[in-house]
C-alpha cells in the first residue's frame, strides 16, 4: 500500500540541524535499566517501562532545553498535516507514532538541505580558480597532469550541458550565459594548451571509453555518458585530428588510452602486435569528419600526416605508427580508392615517376649530374612501399595498378643493387616477388616481358637518367654525363652487359616465383615466343653501300635488325631460366601440357621450313617421353587431367603424319590413341618409352668418375711456411759450446712436473733479464719458458702481463726464427688468457702501414693472429668483427705478401664461425671473388682460391646452410678460374674446391640411409 507523501510547509525559519534529530532517536531508542528488583517482573513490563521512560525523556528534553527549540518547530509542522492520530494511551502507539515523527523530520531536513545546496557555482569557482592558478608555469604543468580531465570534464558540464525552462533553483544562483561562454572559451583554450595525446586520451574516456584501470565490465556499464557529452567529445576530437601533427596526436592519444602506456613504452610490443586497435585507428582516420568542409578537403590536409607516421626513428614507436600507418593506408584505398590514389599514392610513388621515360624533365634538372632523387628520398620511398604493399598485404586494385607503371623501373634498381651492397636489395625483392604474386597472372607475365626487354612499351628509367651509388649504402637518380665520340664503343659495351645481367638478374628473381607457378608459366611463355619466331620467314641481309639504299629499306633493316636481336633475347632467356630453375618448376599437369605443346609447336614449325635439327628432335623425344612417363603411371591422372592433355591430340596427330623418323611417328600415334581413350589402351612403345626416359642419368651421374682426384696437394702459404720452420731445429751459427742457462730456464720438456705457484720473484725476474740476452739459445730458452709459466697461469708471471707483453713484441722484431716463434707463442698464450686486452692492440699492429712495422713483423703478429684465432675456437665468435674489419682491410694493402697473410687468415677464421657467417658471407665472397678475378699477383689469386676451398672444408655438410645465399657465385667463380686463370697452382686449387662442393652436394642430395630402430616409450 502507498504511502501518501506530506507535504511539509515552510513554517520553520530555519532549518533544523542533523545532529539534533539523530540525538533524538538515539534518546528515543536508547535501551532501559534493569532497576527492578521483582523477580516476578516479565519481559514484557520491562519493555513498557523503558519505552515510557523513553517518552517521557524526550518529551521532556524538547520542551525544556532551548536548543532543540528548531526540532520543536519542525515536528508540530508534520503534527499538524499527519493524518494519524497523536494522543493514545496505549504507549507502544505513542512510541512508534514519536519515532516516525523524527524519520520525517530527518526527511523533510535532508530535502531542506538539498535545496540550498548549489553545484554549478561551486563548480565554475572552483574550475576558474584552478584556471587561474595553471597559469603559473610551475603549477600549470602539475595541475594539467593530475587534473585535466576533471577540468575538463567540469568545463564541460558549465558550458555544455542542456538547461532545464524552468529551474528549480533561484535565478541568481544559475550560471549566466556569459559565464557558459567563459567555460567554453576556457575549455578550447586548454586543449590547445596542453600535450595534445593527453587531450585525445581524455576526451576518449569522457565520450565512453573506459579508462585504463577500469577492467570491470560492471564498473563499465554503470558509467553511462549522456548523449550531450558523447556528441560534443566527438566534436572536439575532431577538431585535434584537424589540427597539425593532429594525426600523430590521435595516434598517440588511442595507443595510450586503449592500455599500452606511453607509446614506445614496456607494452609497447602487445599494442603493436594487437591489429584490432589498428584497425580502429584506421576507421576513425579514414571517417571524415562534420567539420571538414569535404571529403576531398579532409584527405588533402590528412593524408601527409599519414604518410610522415611511416618515418619515426624511435624504434618501438615507428613500429606502432607504421602498423597503424598501413592499416590506415589499406582501409582508405578501400573506401576512397581514388582520393586514396592521388593524395597517398602518388605522393609515395613520386620519387620514381619523376624518372620514367613517360615524365617530362625540366631544362633546369636536364643538366648532366645533376641529381633528381636523393638518397634519402629513393630509400624513403622504397621502404614506405614495402610497408604498404608488402606488410599491409592486400591486393586491392587500386594498390597492383599504381604499381605498374614504376614496376620495370623497380626491377632496373633490383638489378643495379645486385652489383654491389646496398640495403634497399632485399626490399625491392620483396616488392617484385609480392606484386608479381598477386597479380593476374597476364599481367605478371607481361610486367615479366618487360623486365626483360622483350616489351619495350613497358615504362622504364628515362634514358637520360642513371642510378648511382650513394655515400650511405644507398642509391640516387642522376642525370648521365654528356658522351663523347670517343665513348660510344664503351657506351654499347656497357648497354649489352646490362642487358644480360638483367636477363641474369631475373632468373635468379624468378627462383623464388616457382612455388607460385608463374616461373612455369613464363618458361612455357618464352618457349611459345619461340615458336612464334621459327614460324617466321627467315630474312637474310644482304648488305648494301649505303648510298644506294632507300629510307624504305633502312626502315626494313632496322626491323629485321630488332627482329633479331628479339629472337637472341628469347634464347638468352631460355638458357638462362634452364640454367637456374629446378626440376620443380613445373608445379601442375596444365603446365607440362603447355610445355609438351610448345616442343611439339616448334616442331611442327621446323617440318614446315623443312629445317630439322638434331637438338629438335632430341627435345621433341624428350617432351614425348615425358607424355608417356605421365600416361605410364608416374603420376595419378584424373579425367579432369585427359581433359586438359587433349589439346595434344592435333599436335600429335600432326607429327605422326608428317615427321620423317618412323619411332617418333609411332609414339606420336600411340601417344594420341592412350589419351584419346583416357588411358585404357597403351601399347608397349608407350611404355619403353617412359622406362627409358625414367632412366636416363644426369650429366652430374655421367661424370663423377672423370672428377676424381687428388686431395692431396701442397699449399704456399706464408704462414705454413712459417709453421714448418718452426719444427726445424735453431741455426745460432754457435759452436759446441753450450752456454750458460740461468736457474729457472730450461727446455719445456724437463720441467713438465713442475707446480704452479713453485717460482719466486727472483727466478722470474732473472728470466726476465734473460730475454734479452744477446745470446741466442739464452734469448729463446727465456721466452719459452716464460710462454710455458703462462700456460700453466703461474699467478707471479700473470701479474706483469704487460711487461710480459712488451718483451714478446720486442722478439718478434727479432731475425732468428727460433726466437721469433718462441715470441710468437708466447703472445698466443698471453692472448689466450687475456684477450680483450691483447687483441686489440695485435689488430692495430696488423693493420698499421710499412712506415710503422716492417712487412716481416706483420706476418709475423698474423700469425699470432691464427694462433689466437685457433685457441679461441667457439670462442671467436665474441671477436668476429674486428678481426673480420682487419683481414678484409689487409685484402687491400698495396703489399702481396700481406694481402695474401690476410686472406690466409681470413680463411681460418671463416673456418671457425660457422653459422656465425651467415651475416657477413655476402662481404667475405665478394671479396674473394674480386680478388680471385682481379688480383695481379699470382700467390694473392692462389690464396684467394684457398680460401674458398678451407671453407667448404671446413663447414662440410653446413656448407649448404652458411653459403646458401652465395654458394651459386662461388661456383661460378671456380669455374671462372679452372677455364680462365693461366696459374696452374691456383686451377688446382680451385679444382680441389669442385670437389669438395660436389661431394657436400651429393650427400646433400643423397644422404647415407642408416638403418635404425625407433623406440618410444609411451607414458
Amino acid at each position: 500500500m502507498a504511502t501518501p507523501r506530506l507535504v511539509v510547509g515552510s513554517g520553520a525559519l530555519e532549518t533544523c540541524g542533523l545532529d539534533q534529530i539523530v540525538e533524538a532517536l538515539k534518546l528515543l531508542l536508547s535501551p532501559g535499566g534493569s532497576s527492578s528488583s521483582s523477580l516476578q517482573t516479565t519481559k514484557h513490563d520491562v519493555l513498557l517501562a523503558t519505552l515510557k521512560s523513553n517518552l517521557s525523556a524526550l518529551e521532556d528534553k524538547i520542551l525544556r532545553d532551548p536548543q532543540w527549540k528548531k526540532l520543536k518547530l519542525l515536528q508540530d509542522e508534520i503534527v499538524n498535516q499527519a493524518e494519524w492520530p497523536q494522543n493514545s494511551v496505549d504507549i507502544t502507539w505513542s512510541f512508534t507514532s514519536q519515532a516516525l515523527l523524527l524519520l520525517l523530520c530527518l526527511k523533510e531536513t535532508m530535502i531542506r538541505l538539498t535545496a540550498d545546496f548549489n553545484p554549478a557555482r561551486r563548480l565554475y569557482t572552483s574550475c576558474t580558480v584552478l584556471l587561474n592558478v595553471a597559469q603559473h608555469a610551475s603549477l600549470g604543468s602539475l595541475i594539467f597532469c593530475r587534473h585535466f580531465g576533471d577540468i575538463a570534464a567540469g568545463l564541460c558540464q558549465l558550458g555544455f550541458c542542456p538547461t532545464k525552462r524552468k529551474p528549480a533553483i533561484p535565478a541568481e544562483e544559475v550560471l549566466t550565459e556569459e559565464e557558459r561562454t567563459l567555460s567554453r572559451e576556457a575549455l578550447r583554450d586548454m586543449l590547445d594548451q596542453v600535450y595534445q595525446p593527453l587531450a585525445v586520451r581524455e576526451l576518449l574516456i569522457l565520450q565512453g571509453a573506459p579508462p585504463q584501470s577500469c577492467t570491470d565490465v560492471k564498473t563499465q556499464l554503470r558509467c553511462q555518458t549522456p548523449a550531450w557529452l558523447r556528441r560534443l567529445c566527438g566534436q572536439l576530437l575532431s577538431e585535434r585530428l584537424m589540427r597539425p601533427s593532429g594525426v600523430q596526436a590521435v595516434v598517440r592519444g588511442i595507443l595510450e588510452g586503449a592500455g599500452a602506456g606511453k607509446a614506445g613504452g614496456s607494452d609497447a610490443e602487445a599494442t603493436a602486435a594487437d591489429w584490432k586497435k589498428c584497425d580502429l585507428i584506421a576507421k576513425i582516420l579514414a571517417s571524415c569528419p562534420q567539420q571538414s568542409l569535404s571529403l576531398e578537403s579532409y584527405y588533402r590536409d590528412i593524408c601527409p600526416q599519414i604518410l610522415d607516421l611511416f618515418h619515426f626513428q624511435d624504434k618501438l614507436t615507428a613500429r606502432q605508427f607504421q602498423r597503424v600507418a598501413t592499416t590506415t593506408f589499406i582501409t582508405m584505398s578501400r573506401e576512397h580508392p581514388q582520393l586514396a590514389a592521388k593524395y597517398l599514392l602518388q605522393p609515395l610513388l613520386a620519387p620514381l615517376h619523376r624518372c620514367l621515360n613517360t615524365a617530362e624533365i625540366t631544362e633546369n634538372d636536364m643538366v648532366p649530374g645533376t641529381i633528381l632523387v636523393t638518397e634519402e628520398e629513393l630509400s624513403r620511398c622504397i621502404e614506405d612501399v614495402c610497408k604498404v604493399y608488402v606488410v599491409g598485404n592486400e591486393p586491392l586494385a587500386v594498390l597492383l595498378d599504381s604499381l605498374l607503371p614504376v614496376l620495370r623501373m623497380l626491377f632496373a634498381l633490383y638489378c643495379f643493387t645486385k652489383q654491389s651492397v646496398s640495403h634497399i636489395r632485399s626490399f625491392c625483392q620483396e616488392i617484385l616477388l609480392w606484386i608479381l604474386e598477386k597479380l593476374e597472372r597476364k599481367i605478371a607475365i607481361a610486367s615479366l616481358k618487360g623486365f626483360a626487354g622483350l616489351d619495350k612499351a613497358v615504362p622504364s628509367l628515362h634514358p637520360l637518367c642513371q642510378f648511382r651509388a650513394a655515400t650511405q649504402g644507398g642509391i640516387m637518380i642522376t642525370i648521365k654525363e654528356a658522351m663523347s665520340d670517343e665513348d660510344e664503343d664503351e657506351a654499347l659495351y656497357q648497354k649489352v652487359s646490362s642487358e644480360q645481367s638483367q636477363v641474369e638478374h631475373l632468373g635468379d628473381l624468378l627462383i623464388h616465383c616457382q612455388e607460385c607457378g608463374l616461373a612455369g608459366d613464363f618458361f612455357i611463355f618464352c618457349l611459345k615466343e619461340l615458336s612464334h619466331l621459327a614460324v617466321e620467314n627467315k630474312a637474310e641481309l644482304k648488305p648494301k653501300p649505303f648510298s644506294s639504299k632507300s629510307l624504305l629499306e633502312l626502315e626494313h633493316q632496322a626491323l629485321l635488325v630488332a627482329g633479331y636481336e628479339h629472337r637472341l633475347l628469347v634464347l638468352q632467356l631460355l638458357a638462362v631460366l634452364c640454367e637456374k630453375m629446378s626440376e620443380q618448376i613445373f608445379i601442375n599437369i596444365a603446365q607440362v601440357v603447355d610445355f609438351v605443346a610448345a616442343t611439339l609447336q616448334r616442331a611442327c614449325a621446323s617440318l614446315a621450313r623443312e629445317a630439322e635439327s638434331t637438338v629438335e628432335s632430341q627435345t621433341l623425344s624428350m617432351s614425348m617421353g615425358l607424355v608417356a612417363v605421365m600416361l605410364g603411371g608416374a603420376i595419378q591422372l584424373k579425367s579432369s587431367d585427359f581433359a586438359i592433355m587433349k589439346q595434344l591430340l592435333p599436335l600429335l596427330e600432326k607429327v605422326s603424319n608428317t615427321y620423317p623418323d618412323p619411332v617418333i611417328q609411332e609414339l606420336a600415334a600411340d601417344l594420341r590413341i592412350t589419351i584419346s581413350t583416357h588411358g585404357a589402351f597403351a601399347t608397349q612403345a608407350v611404355s619403353m618409352a617412359a622406362q627409358s626416359t625414367l632412366n636416363k642419368k644426369g650429366p652430374e651421374e655421367k661424370t663423377k668418375e672423370q672428377q676424381q682426384g687428388s686431395h692431396n696437394t701442397p699449399v704456399a702459404q706464408s704462414h705454413h711456411e712459417q709453421q714448418k720452420s718452426h719444427k726445424k731445429s735453431p741455426q745460432t751459427g754457435q759452436k759446441s759450446d753450450v752456454p750458460f742457462i740461468p736457474e729457472g730456464i730450461s727446455e719445456p720438456g724437463t720441467t713438465a712436473n713442475q707446480k704452479s705457484g713453485s717460482i719466486t720473484t727472483e727466478q722470474l725476474q732473472e728470466v726476465l733479464l734473460s730475454a734479452y740476452d744477446p745470446q741466442i739459445p739464452m734469448r729463446a730458452a727465456a721466452l719459452r719458458t716464460i710462454s710455458r709459466w703462462i700456460e700453466q697461469r703461474e699467478a707471479k708471471a700473470l701479474e706483469r702481463q704487460e711487461k710480459l707483453l712488451k718483451i714478446f713484441l720486442e722478439n718478434l722484431e727479432h731475425e732468428d726464427t727460433f726466437v721469433y716463434l718462441s715470441a710468437i707463442q708466447g703472445v698466443a698464450l698471453l692472448s689466450d688468457v687475456y684477450p680483450e686486452k691483447i687483441l686489440v692492440g695485435l689488430l692495430t699492429q696488423y693493420d698499421s702501414g710499412k712506415d710503422k712495422h716492417t712487412p716481416e713483423t706483420r706476418m709475423k703478429v698474423g700469425e699470432v693472429l691464427i694462433r689466437i684465432v685457433r685457441a679461441l675456437g667457439n670462442m671467436v665468435s665474441k671477436y668476429r668483427d674486428p678481426l673480420i674489419h682487419t683481414f678484409l682491410r689487409g685484402v687491400r694493402d698495396p703489399d702481396g705478401a700481406h694481402r695474401a697473410s690476410s686472406l690466409a687468415n681470413l680463411g681460418e677464421l671463416c673456418q671457425h664461425l660457422d653459422f656465425l657467417l651467415g651475416p657477413i658471407v655476402h662481404e667475405v665472397t665478394t671479396c674473394l671473388i674480386a680478388v680471385a678475378k682481379t688480383d695481379s699477383e699470382v700467390q694473392v689469386r692462389r690464396a684467394a682460391i684457398h680460401v674458398i676451398v678451407m671453407l667448404l672444408r671446413g663447414l662440410s655438410q653446413k656448407a649448404t646452410e652458411v653459403l646458401r645465399d652465395v654458394l651459386k657465385d662461388l661456383y661460378h667463380l671456380l669455374k671462372h678460374v679452372v677455364q680462365l686463370e693461366p696459374d696452374d697452382v691456383a686451377k688446382l686449387h680451385a679444382q680441389l674446391a669442385l670437389e669438395e662442393l660436389d661431394e657436400i652436394m651429393r650427400n646433400f642430395l643423397f644422404p647415407q640411409q642408416k638403418l635404425e630402430k625407433k623406440i618410444i616409450v609411451l607414458p
